[in-house]
């Protein structure tokens, strides 16, 4: 099974422009989050897939691999589906590329779920991780995940997910992690596929395949680390760099 890892990188981002070329210790974020997926060991190959030059060329220079975005795309899997459709590939692992901290344990915990006893019913996984705090459940910044009891995704809300009328009832919290496992072809088929109502209205492009009726496994993990969403996370996220 040949499995590739794409990480999507966008040189403006809404809460921080630029974030991905901003420097964490004495390299990019971007730079950071390709090395740590390369370190993982677990990917024939990893490219950077960018619509900006800046990115393409950080990537390049400092010996990566990086394929050029030719169209406009709106969300991170749009943009890897069109490299996808140049690679051959079982399956594809979408690494964020604002997660510099990225690795191996999750990764392997995701990617061991197409070797599992339903592995053939499986069209992608994703992660999750509980959420225990009221503040993040209610915010919208968190995107929530409610499973089955196979773990397969049932739905993706900003909203508190399940809602608590009855608080008795003690009920569990996950916040999506949005690194992804895909079979190629479920990729090319949300490529194929427009911009569906629910993932417009929410903005989470996962919601797209399960309106396709994509069956996405959901796999628990332990903290992840730090994403770099805002420039407080980035100053938070030097405490844990240590610079050769």
């Amino acid at each position: 099974m040949k499995v590739v890892a794409l990480i999507p990188a966008r040189y403006e981002a809404s809460r921080f422009p630029g974030k991905l070329m901003a420097k964490l210790g004495t390299k990019s974020v971007i730079l950071r989050t390709y090395e740590a997926v390369i370190k993982t060991c677990l990917f024939s190959e990893t490219y950077v897939v960018t619509d900006s030059d800046i990115i393409y060329n950080e990537i390049i220079d400092n010996g990566g691999k990086a394929i050029k975005s030719q169209k406009k795309h709106e969300c991170g899997s749009d943009r890897i589906a069109e490299a996808a459709e140049q690679i051959e590939a079982d399956i594809i692992v979408n690494v964020q590329g604002d997660e510099p901290f990225t690795k191996e344990g999750p990764l392997t915990e995701l990617l061991s779920v197409f070797e599992g006893p339903d592995a053939d019913q499986i069209d992608l996984a994703s992660l999750m991780q509980v959420l225990n705090k009221v503040n993040l459940i209610e915010d919208p910044n968190y995107v929530k995940v409610v499973v089955n009891q196979e773990n397969y995704a049932m739905l993706f809300s900003r909203s508190p997910i399940p809602y608590p009328r009855n608080n008795a009832a003690n009920p569990k919290y996950y916040e999506h992690i949005g690194v992804y496992a895909f079979r190629k072809q479920a990729l090319i088929d949300f490529y194929n596929t427009p911009m569906t109502i629910l993932e417009d209205t929410e903005k989470i492009e996962c919601l797209r395949y399960l309106e396709i009726g994509k069956k996405i496994k959901m796999v628990e993990t332990e903290y992840m680390g730090i994403a770099i969403d805002t420039p407080e996370d980035l100053e938070n996220a030097k405490a844990f760099i240590e610079d050769e």
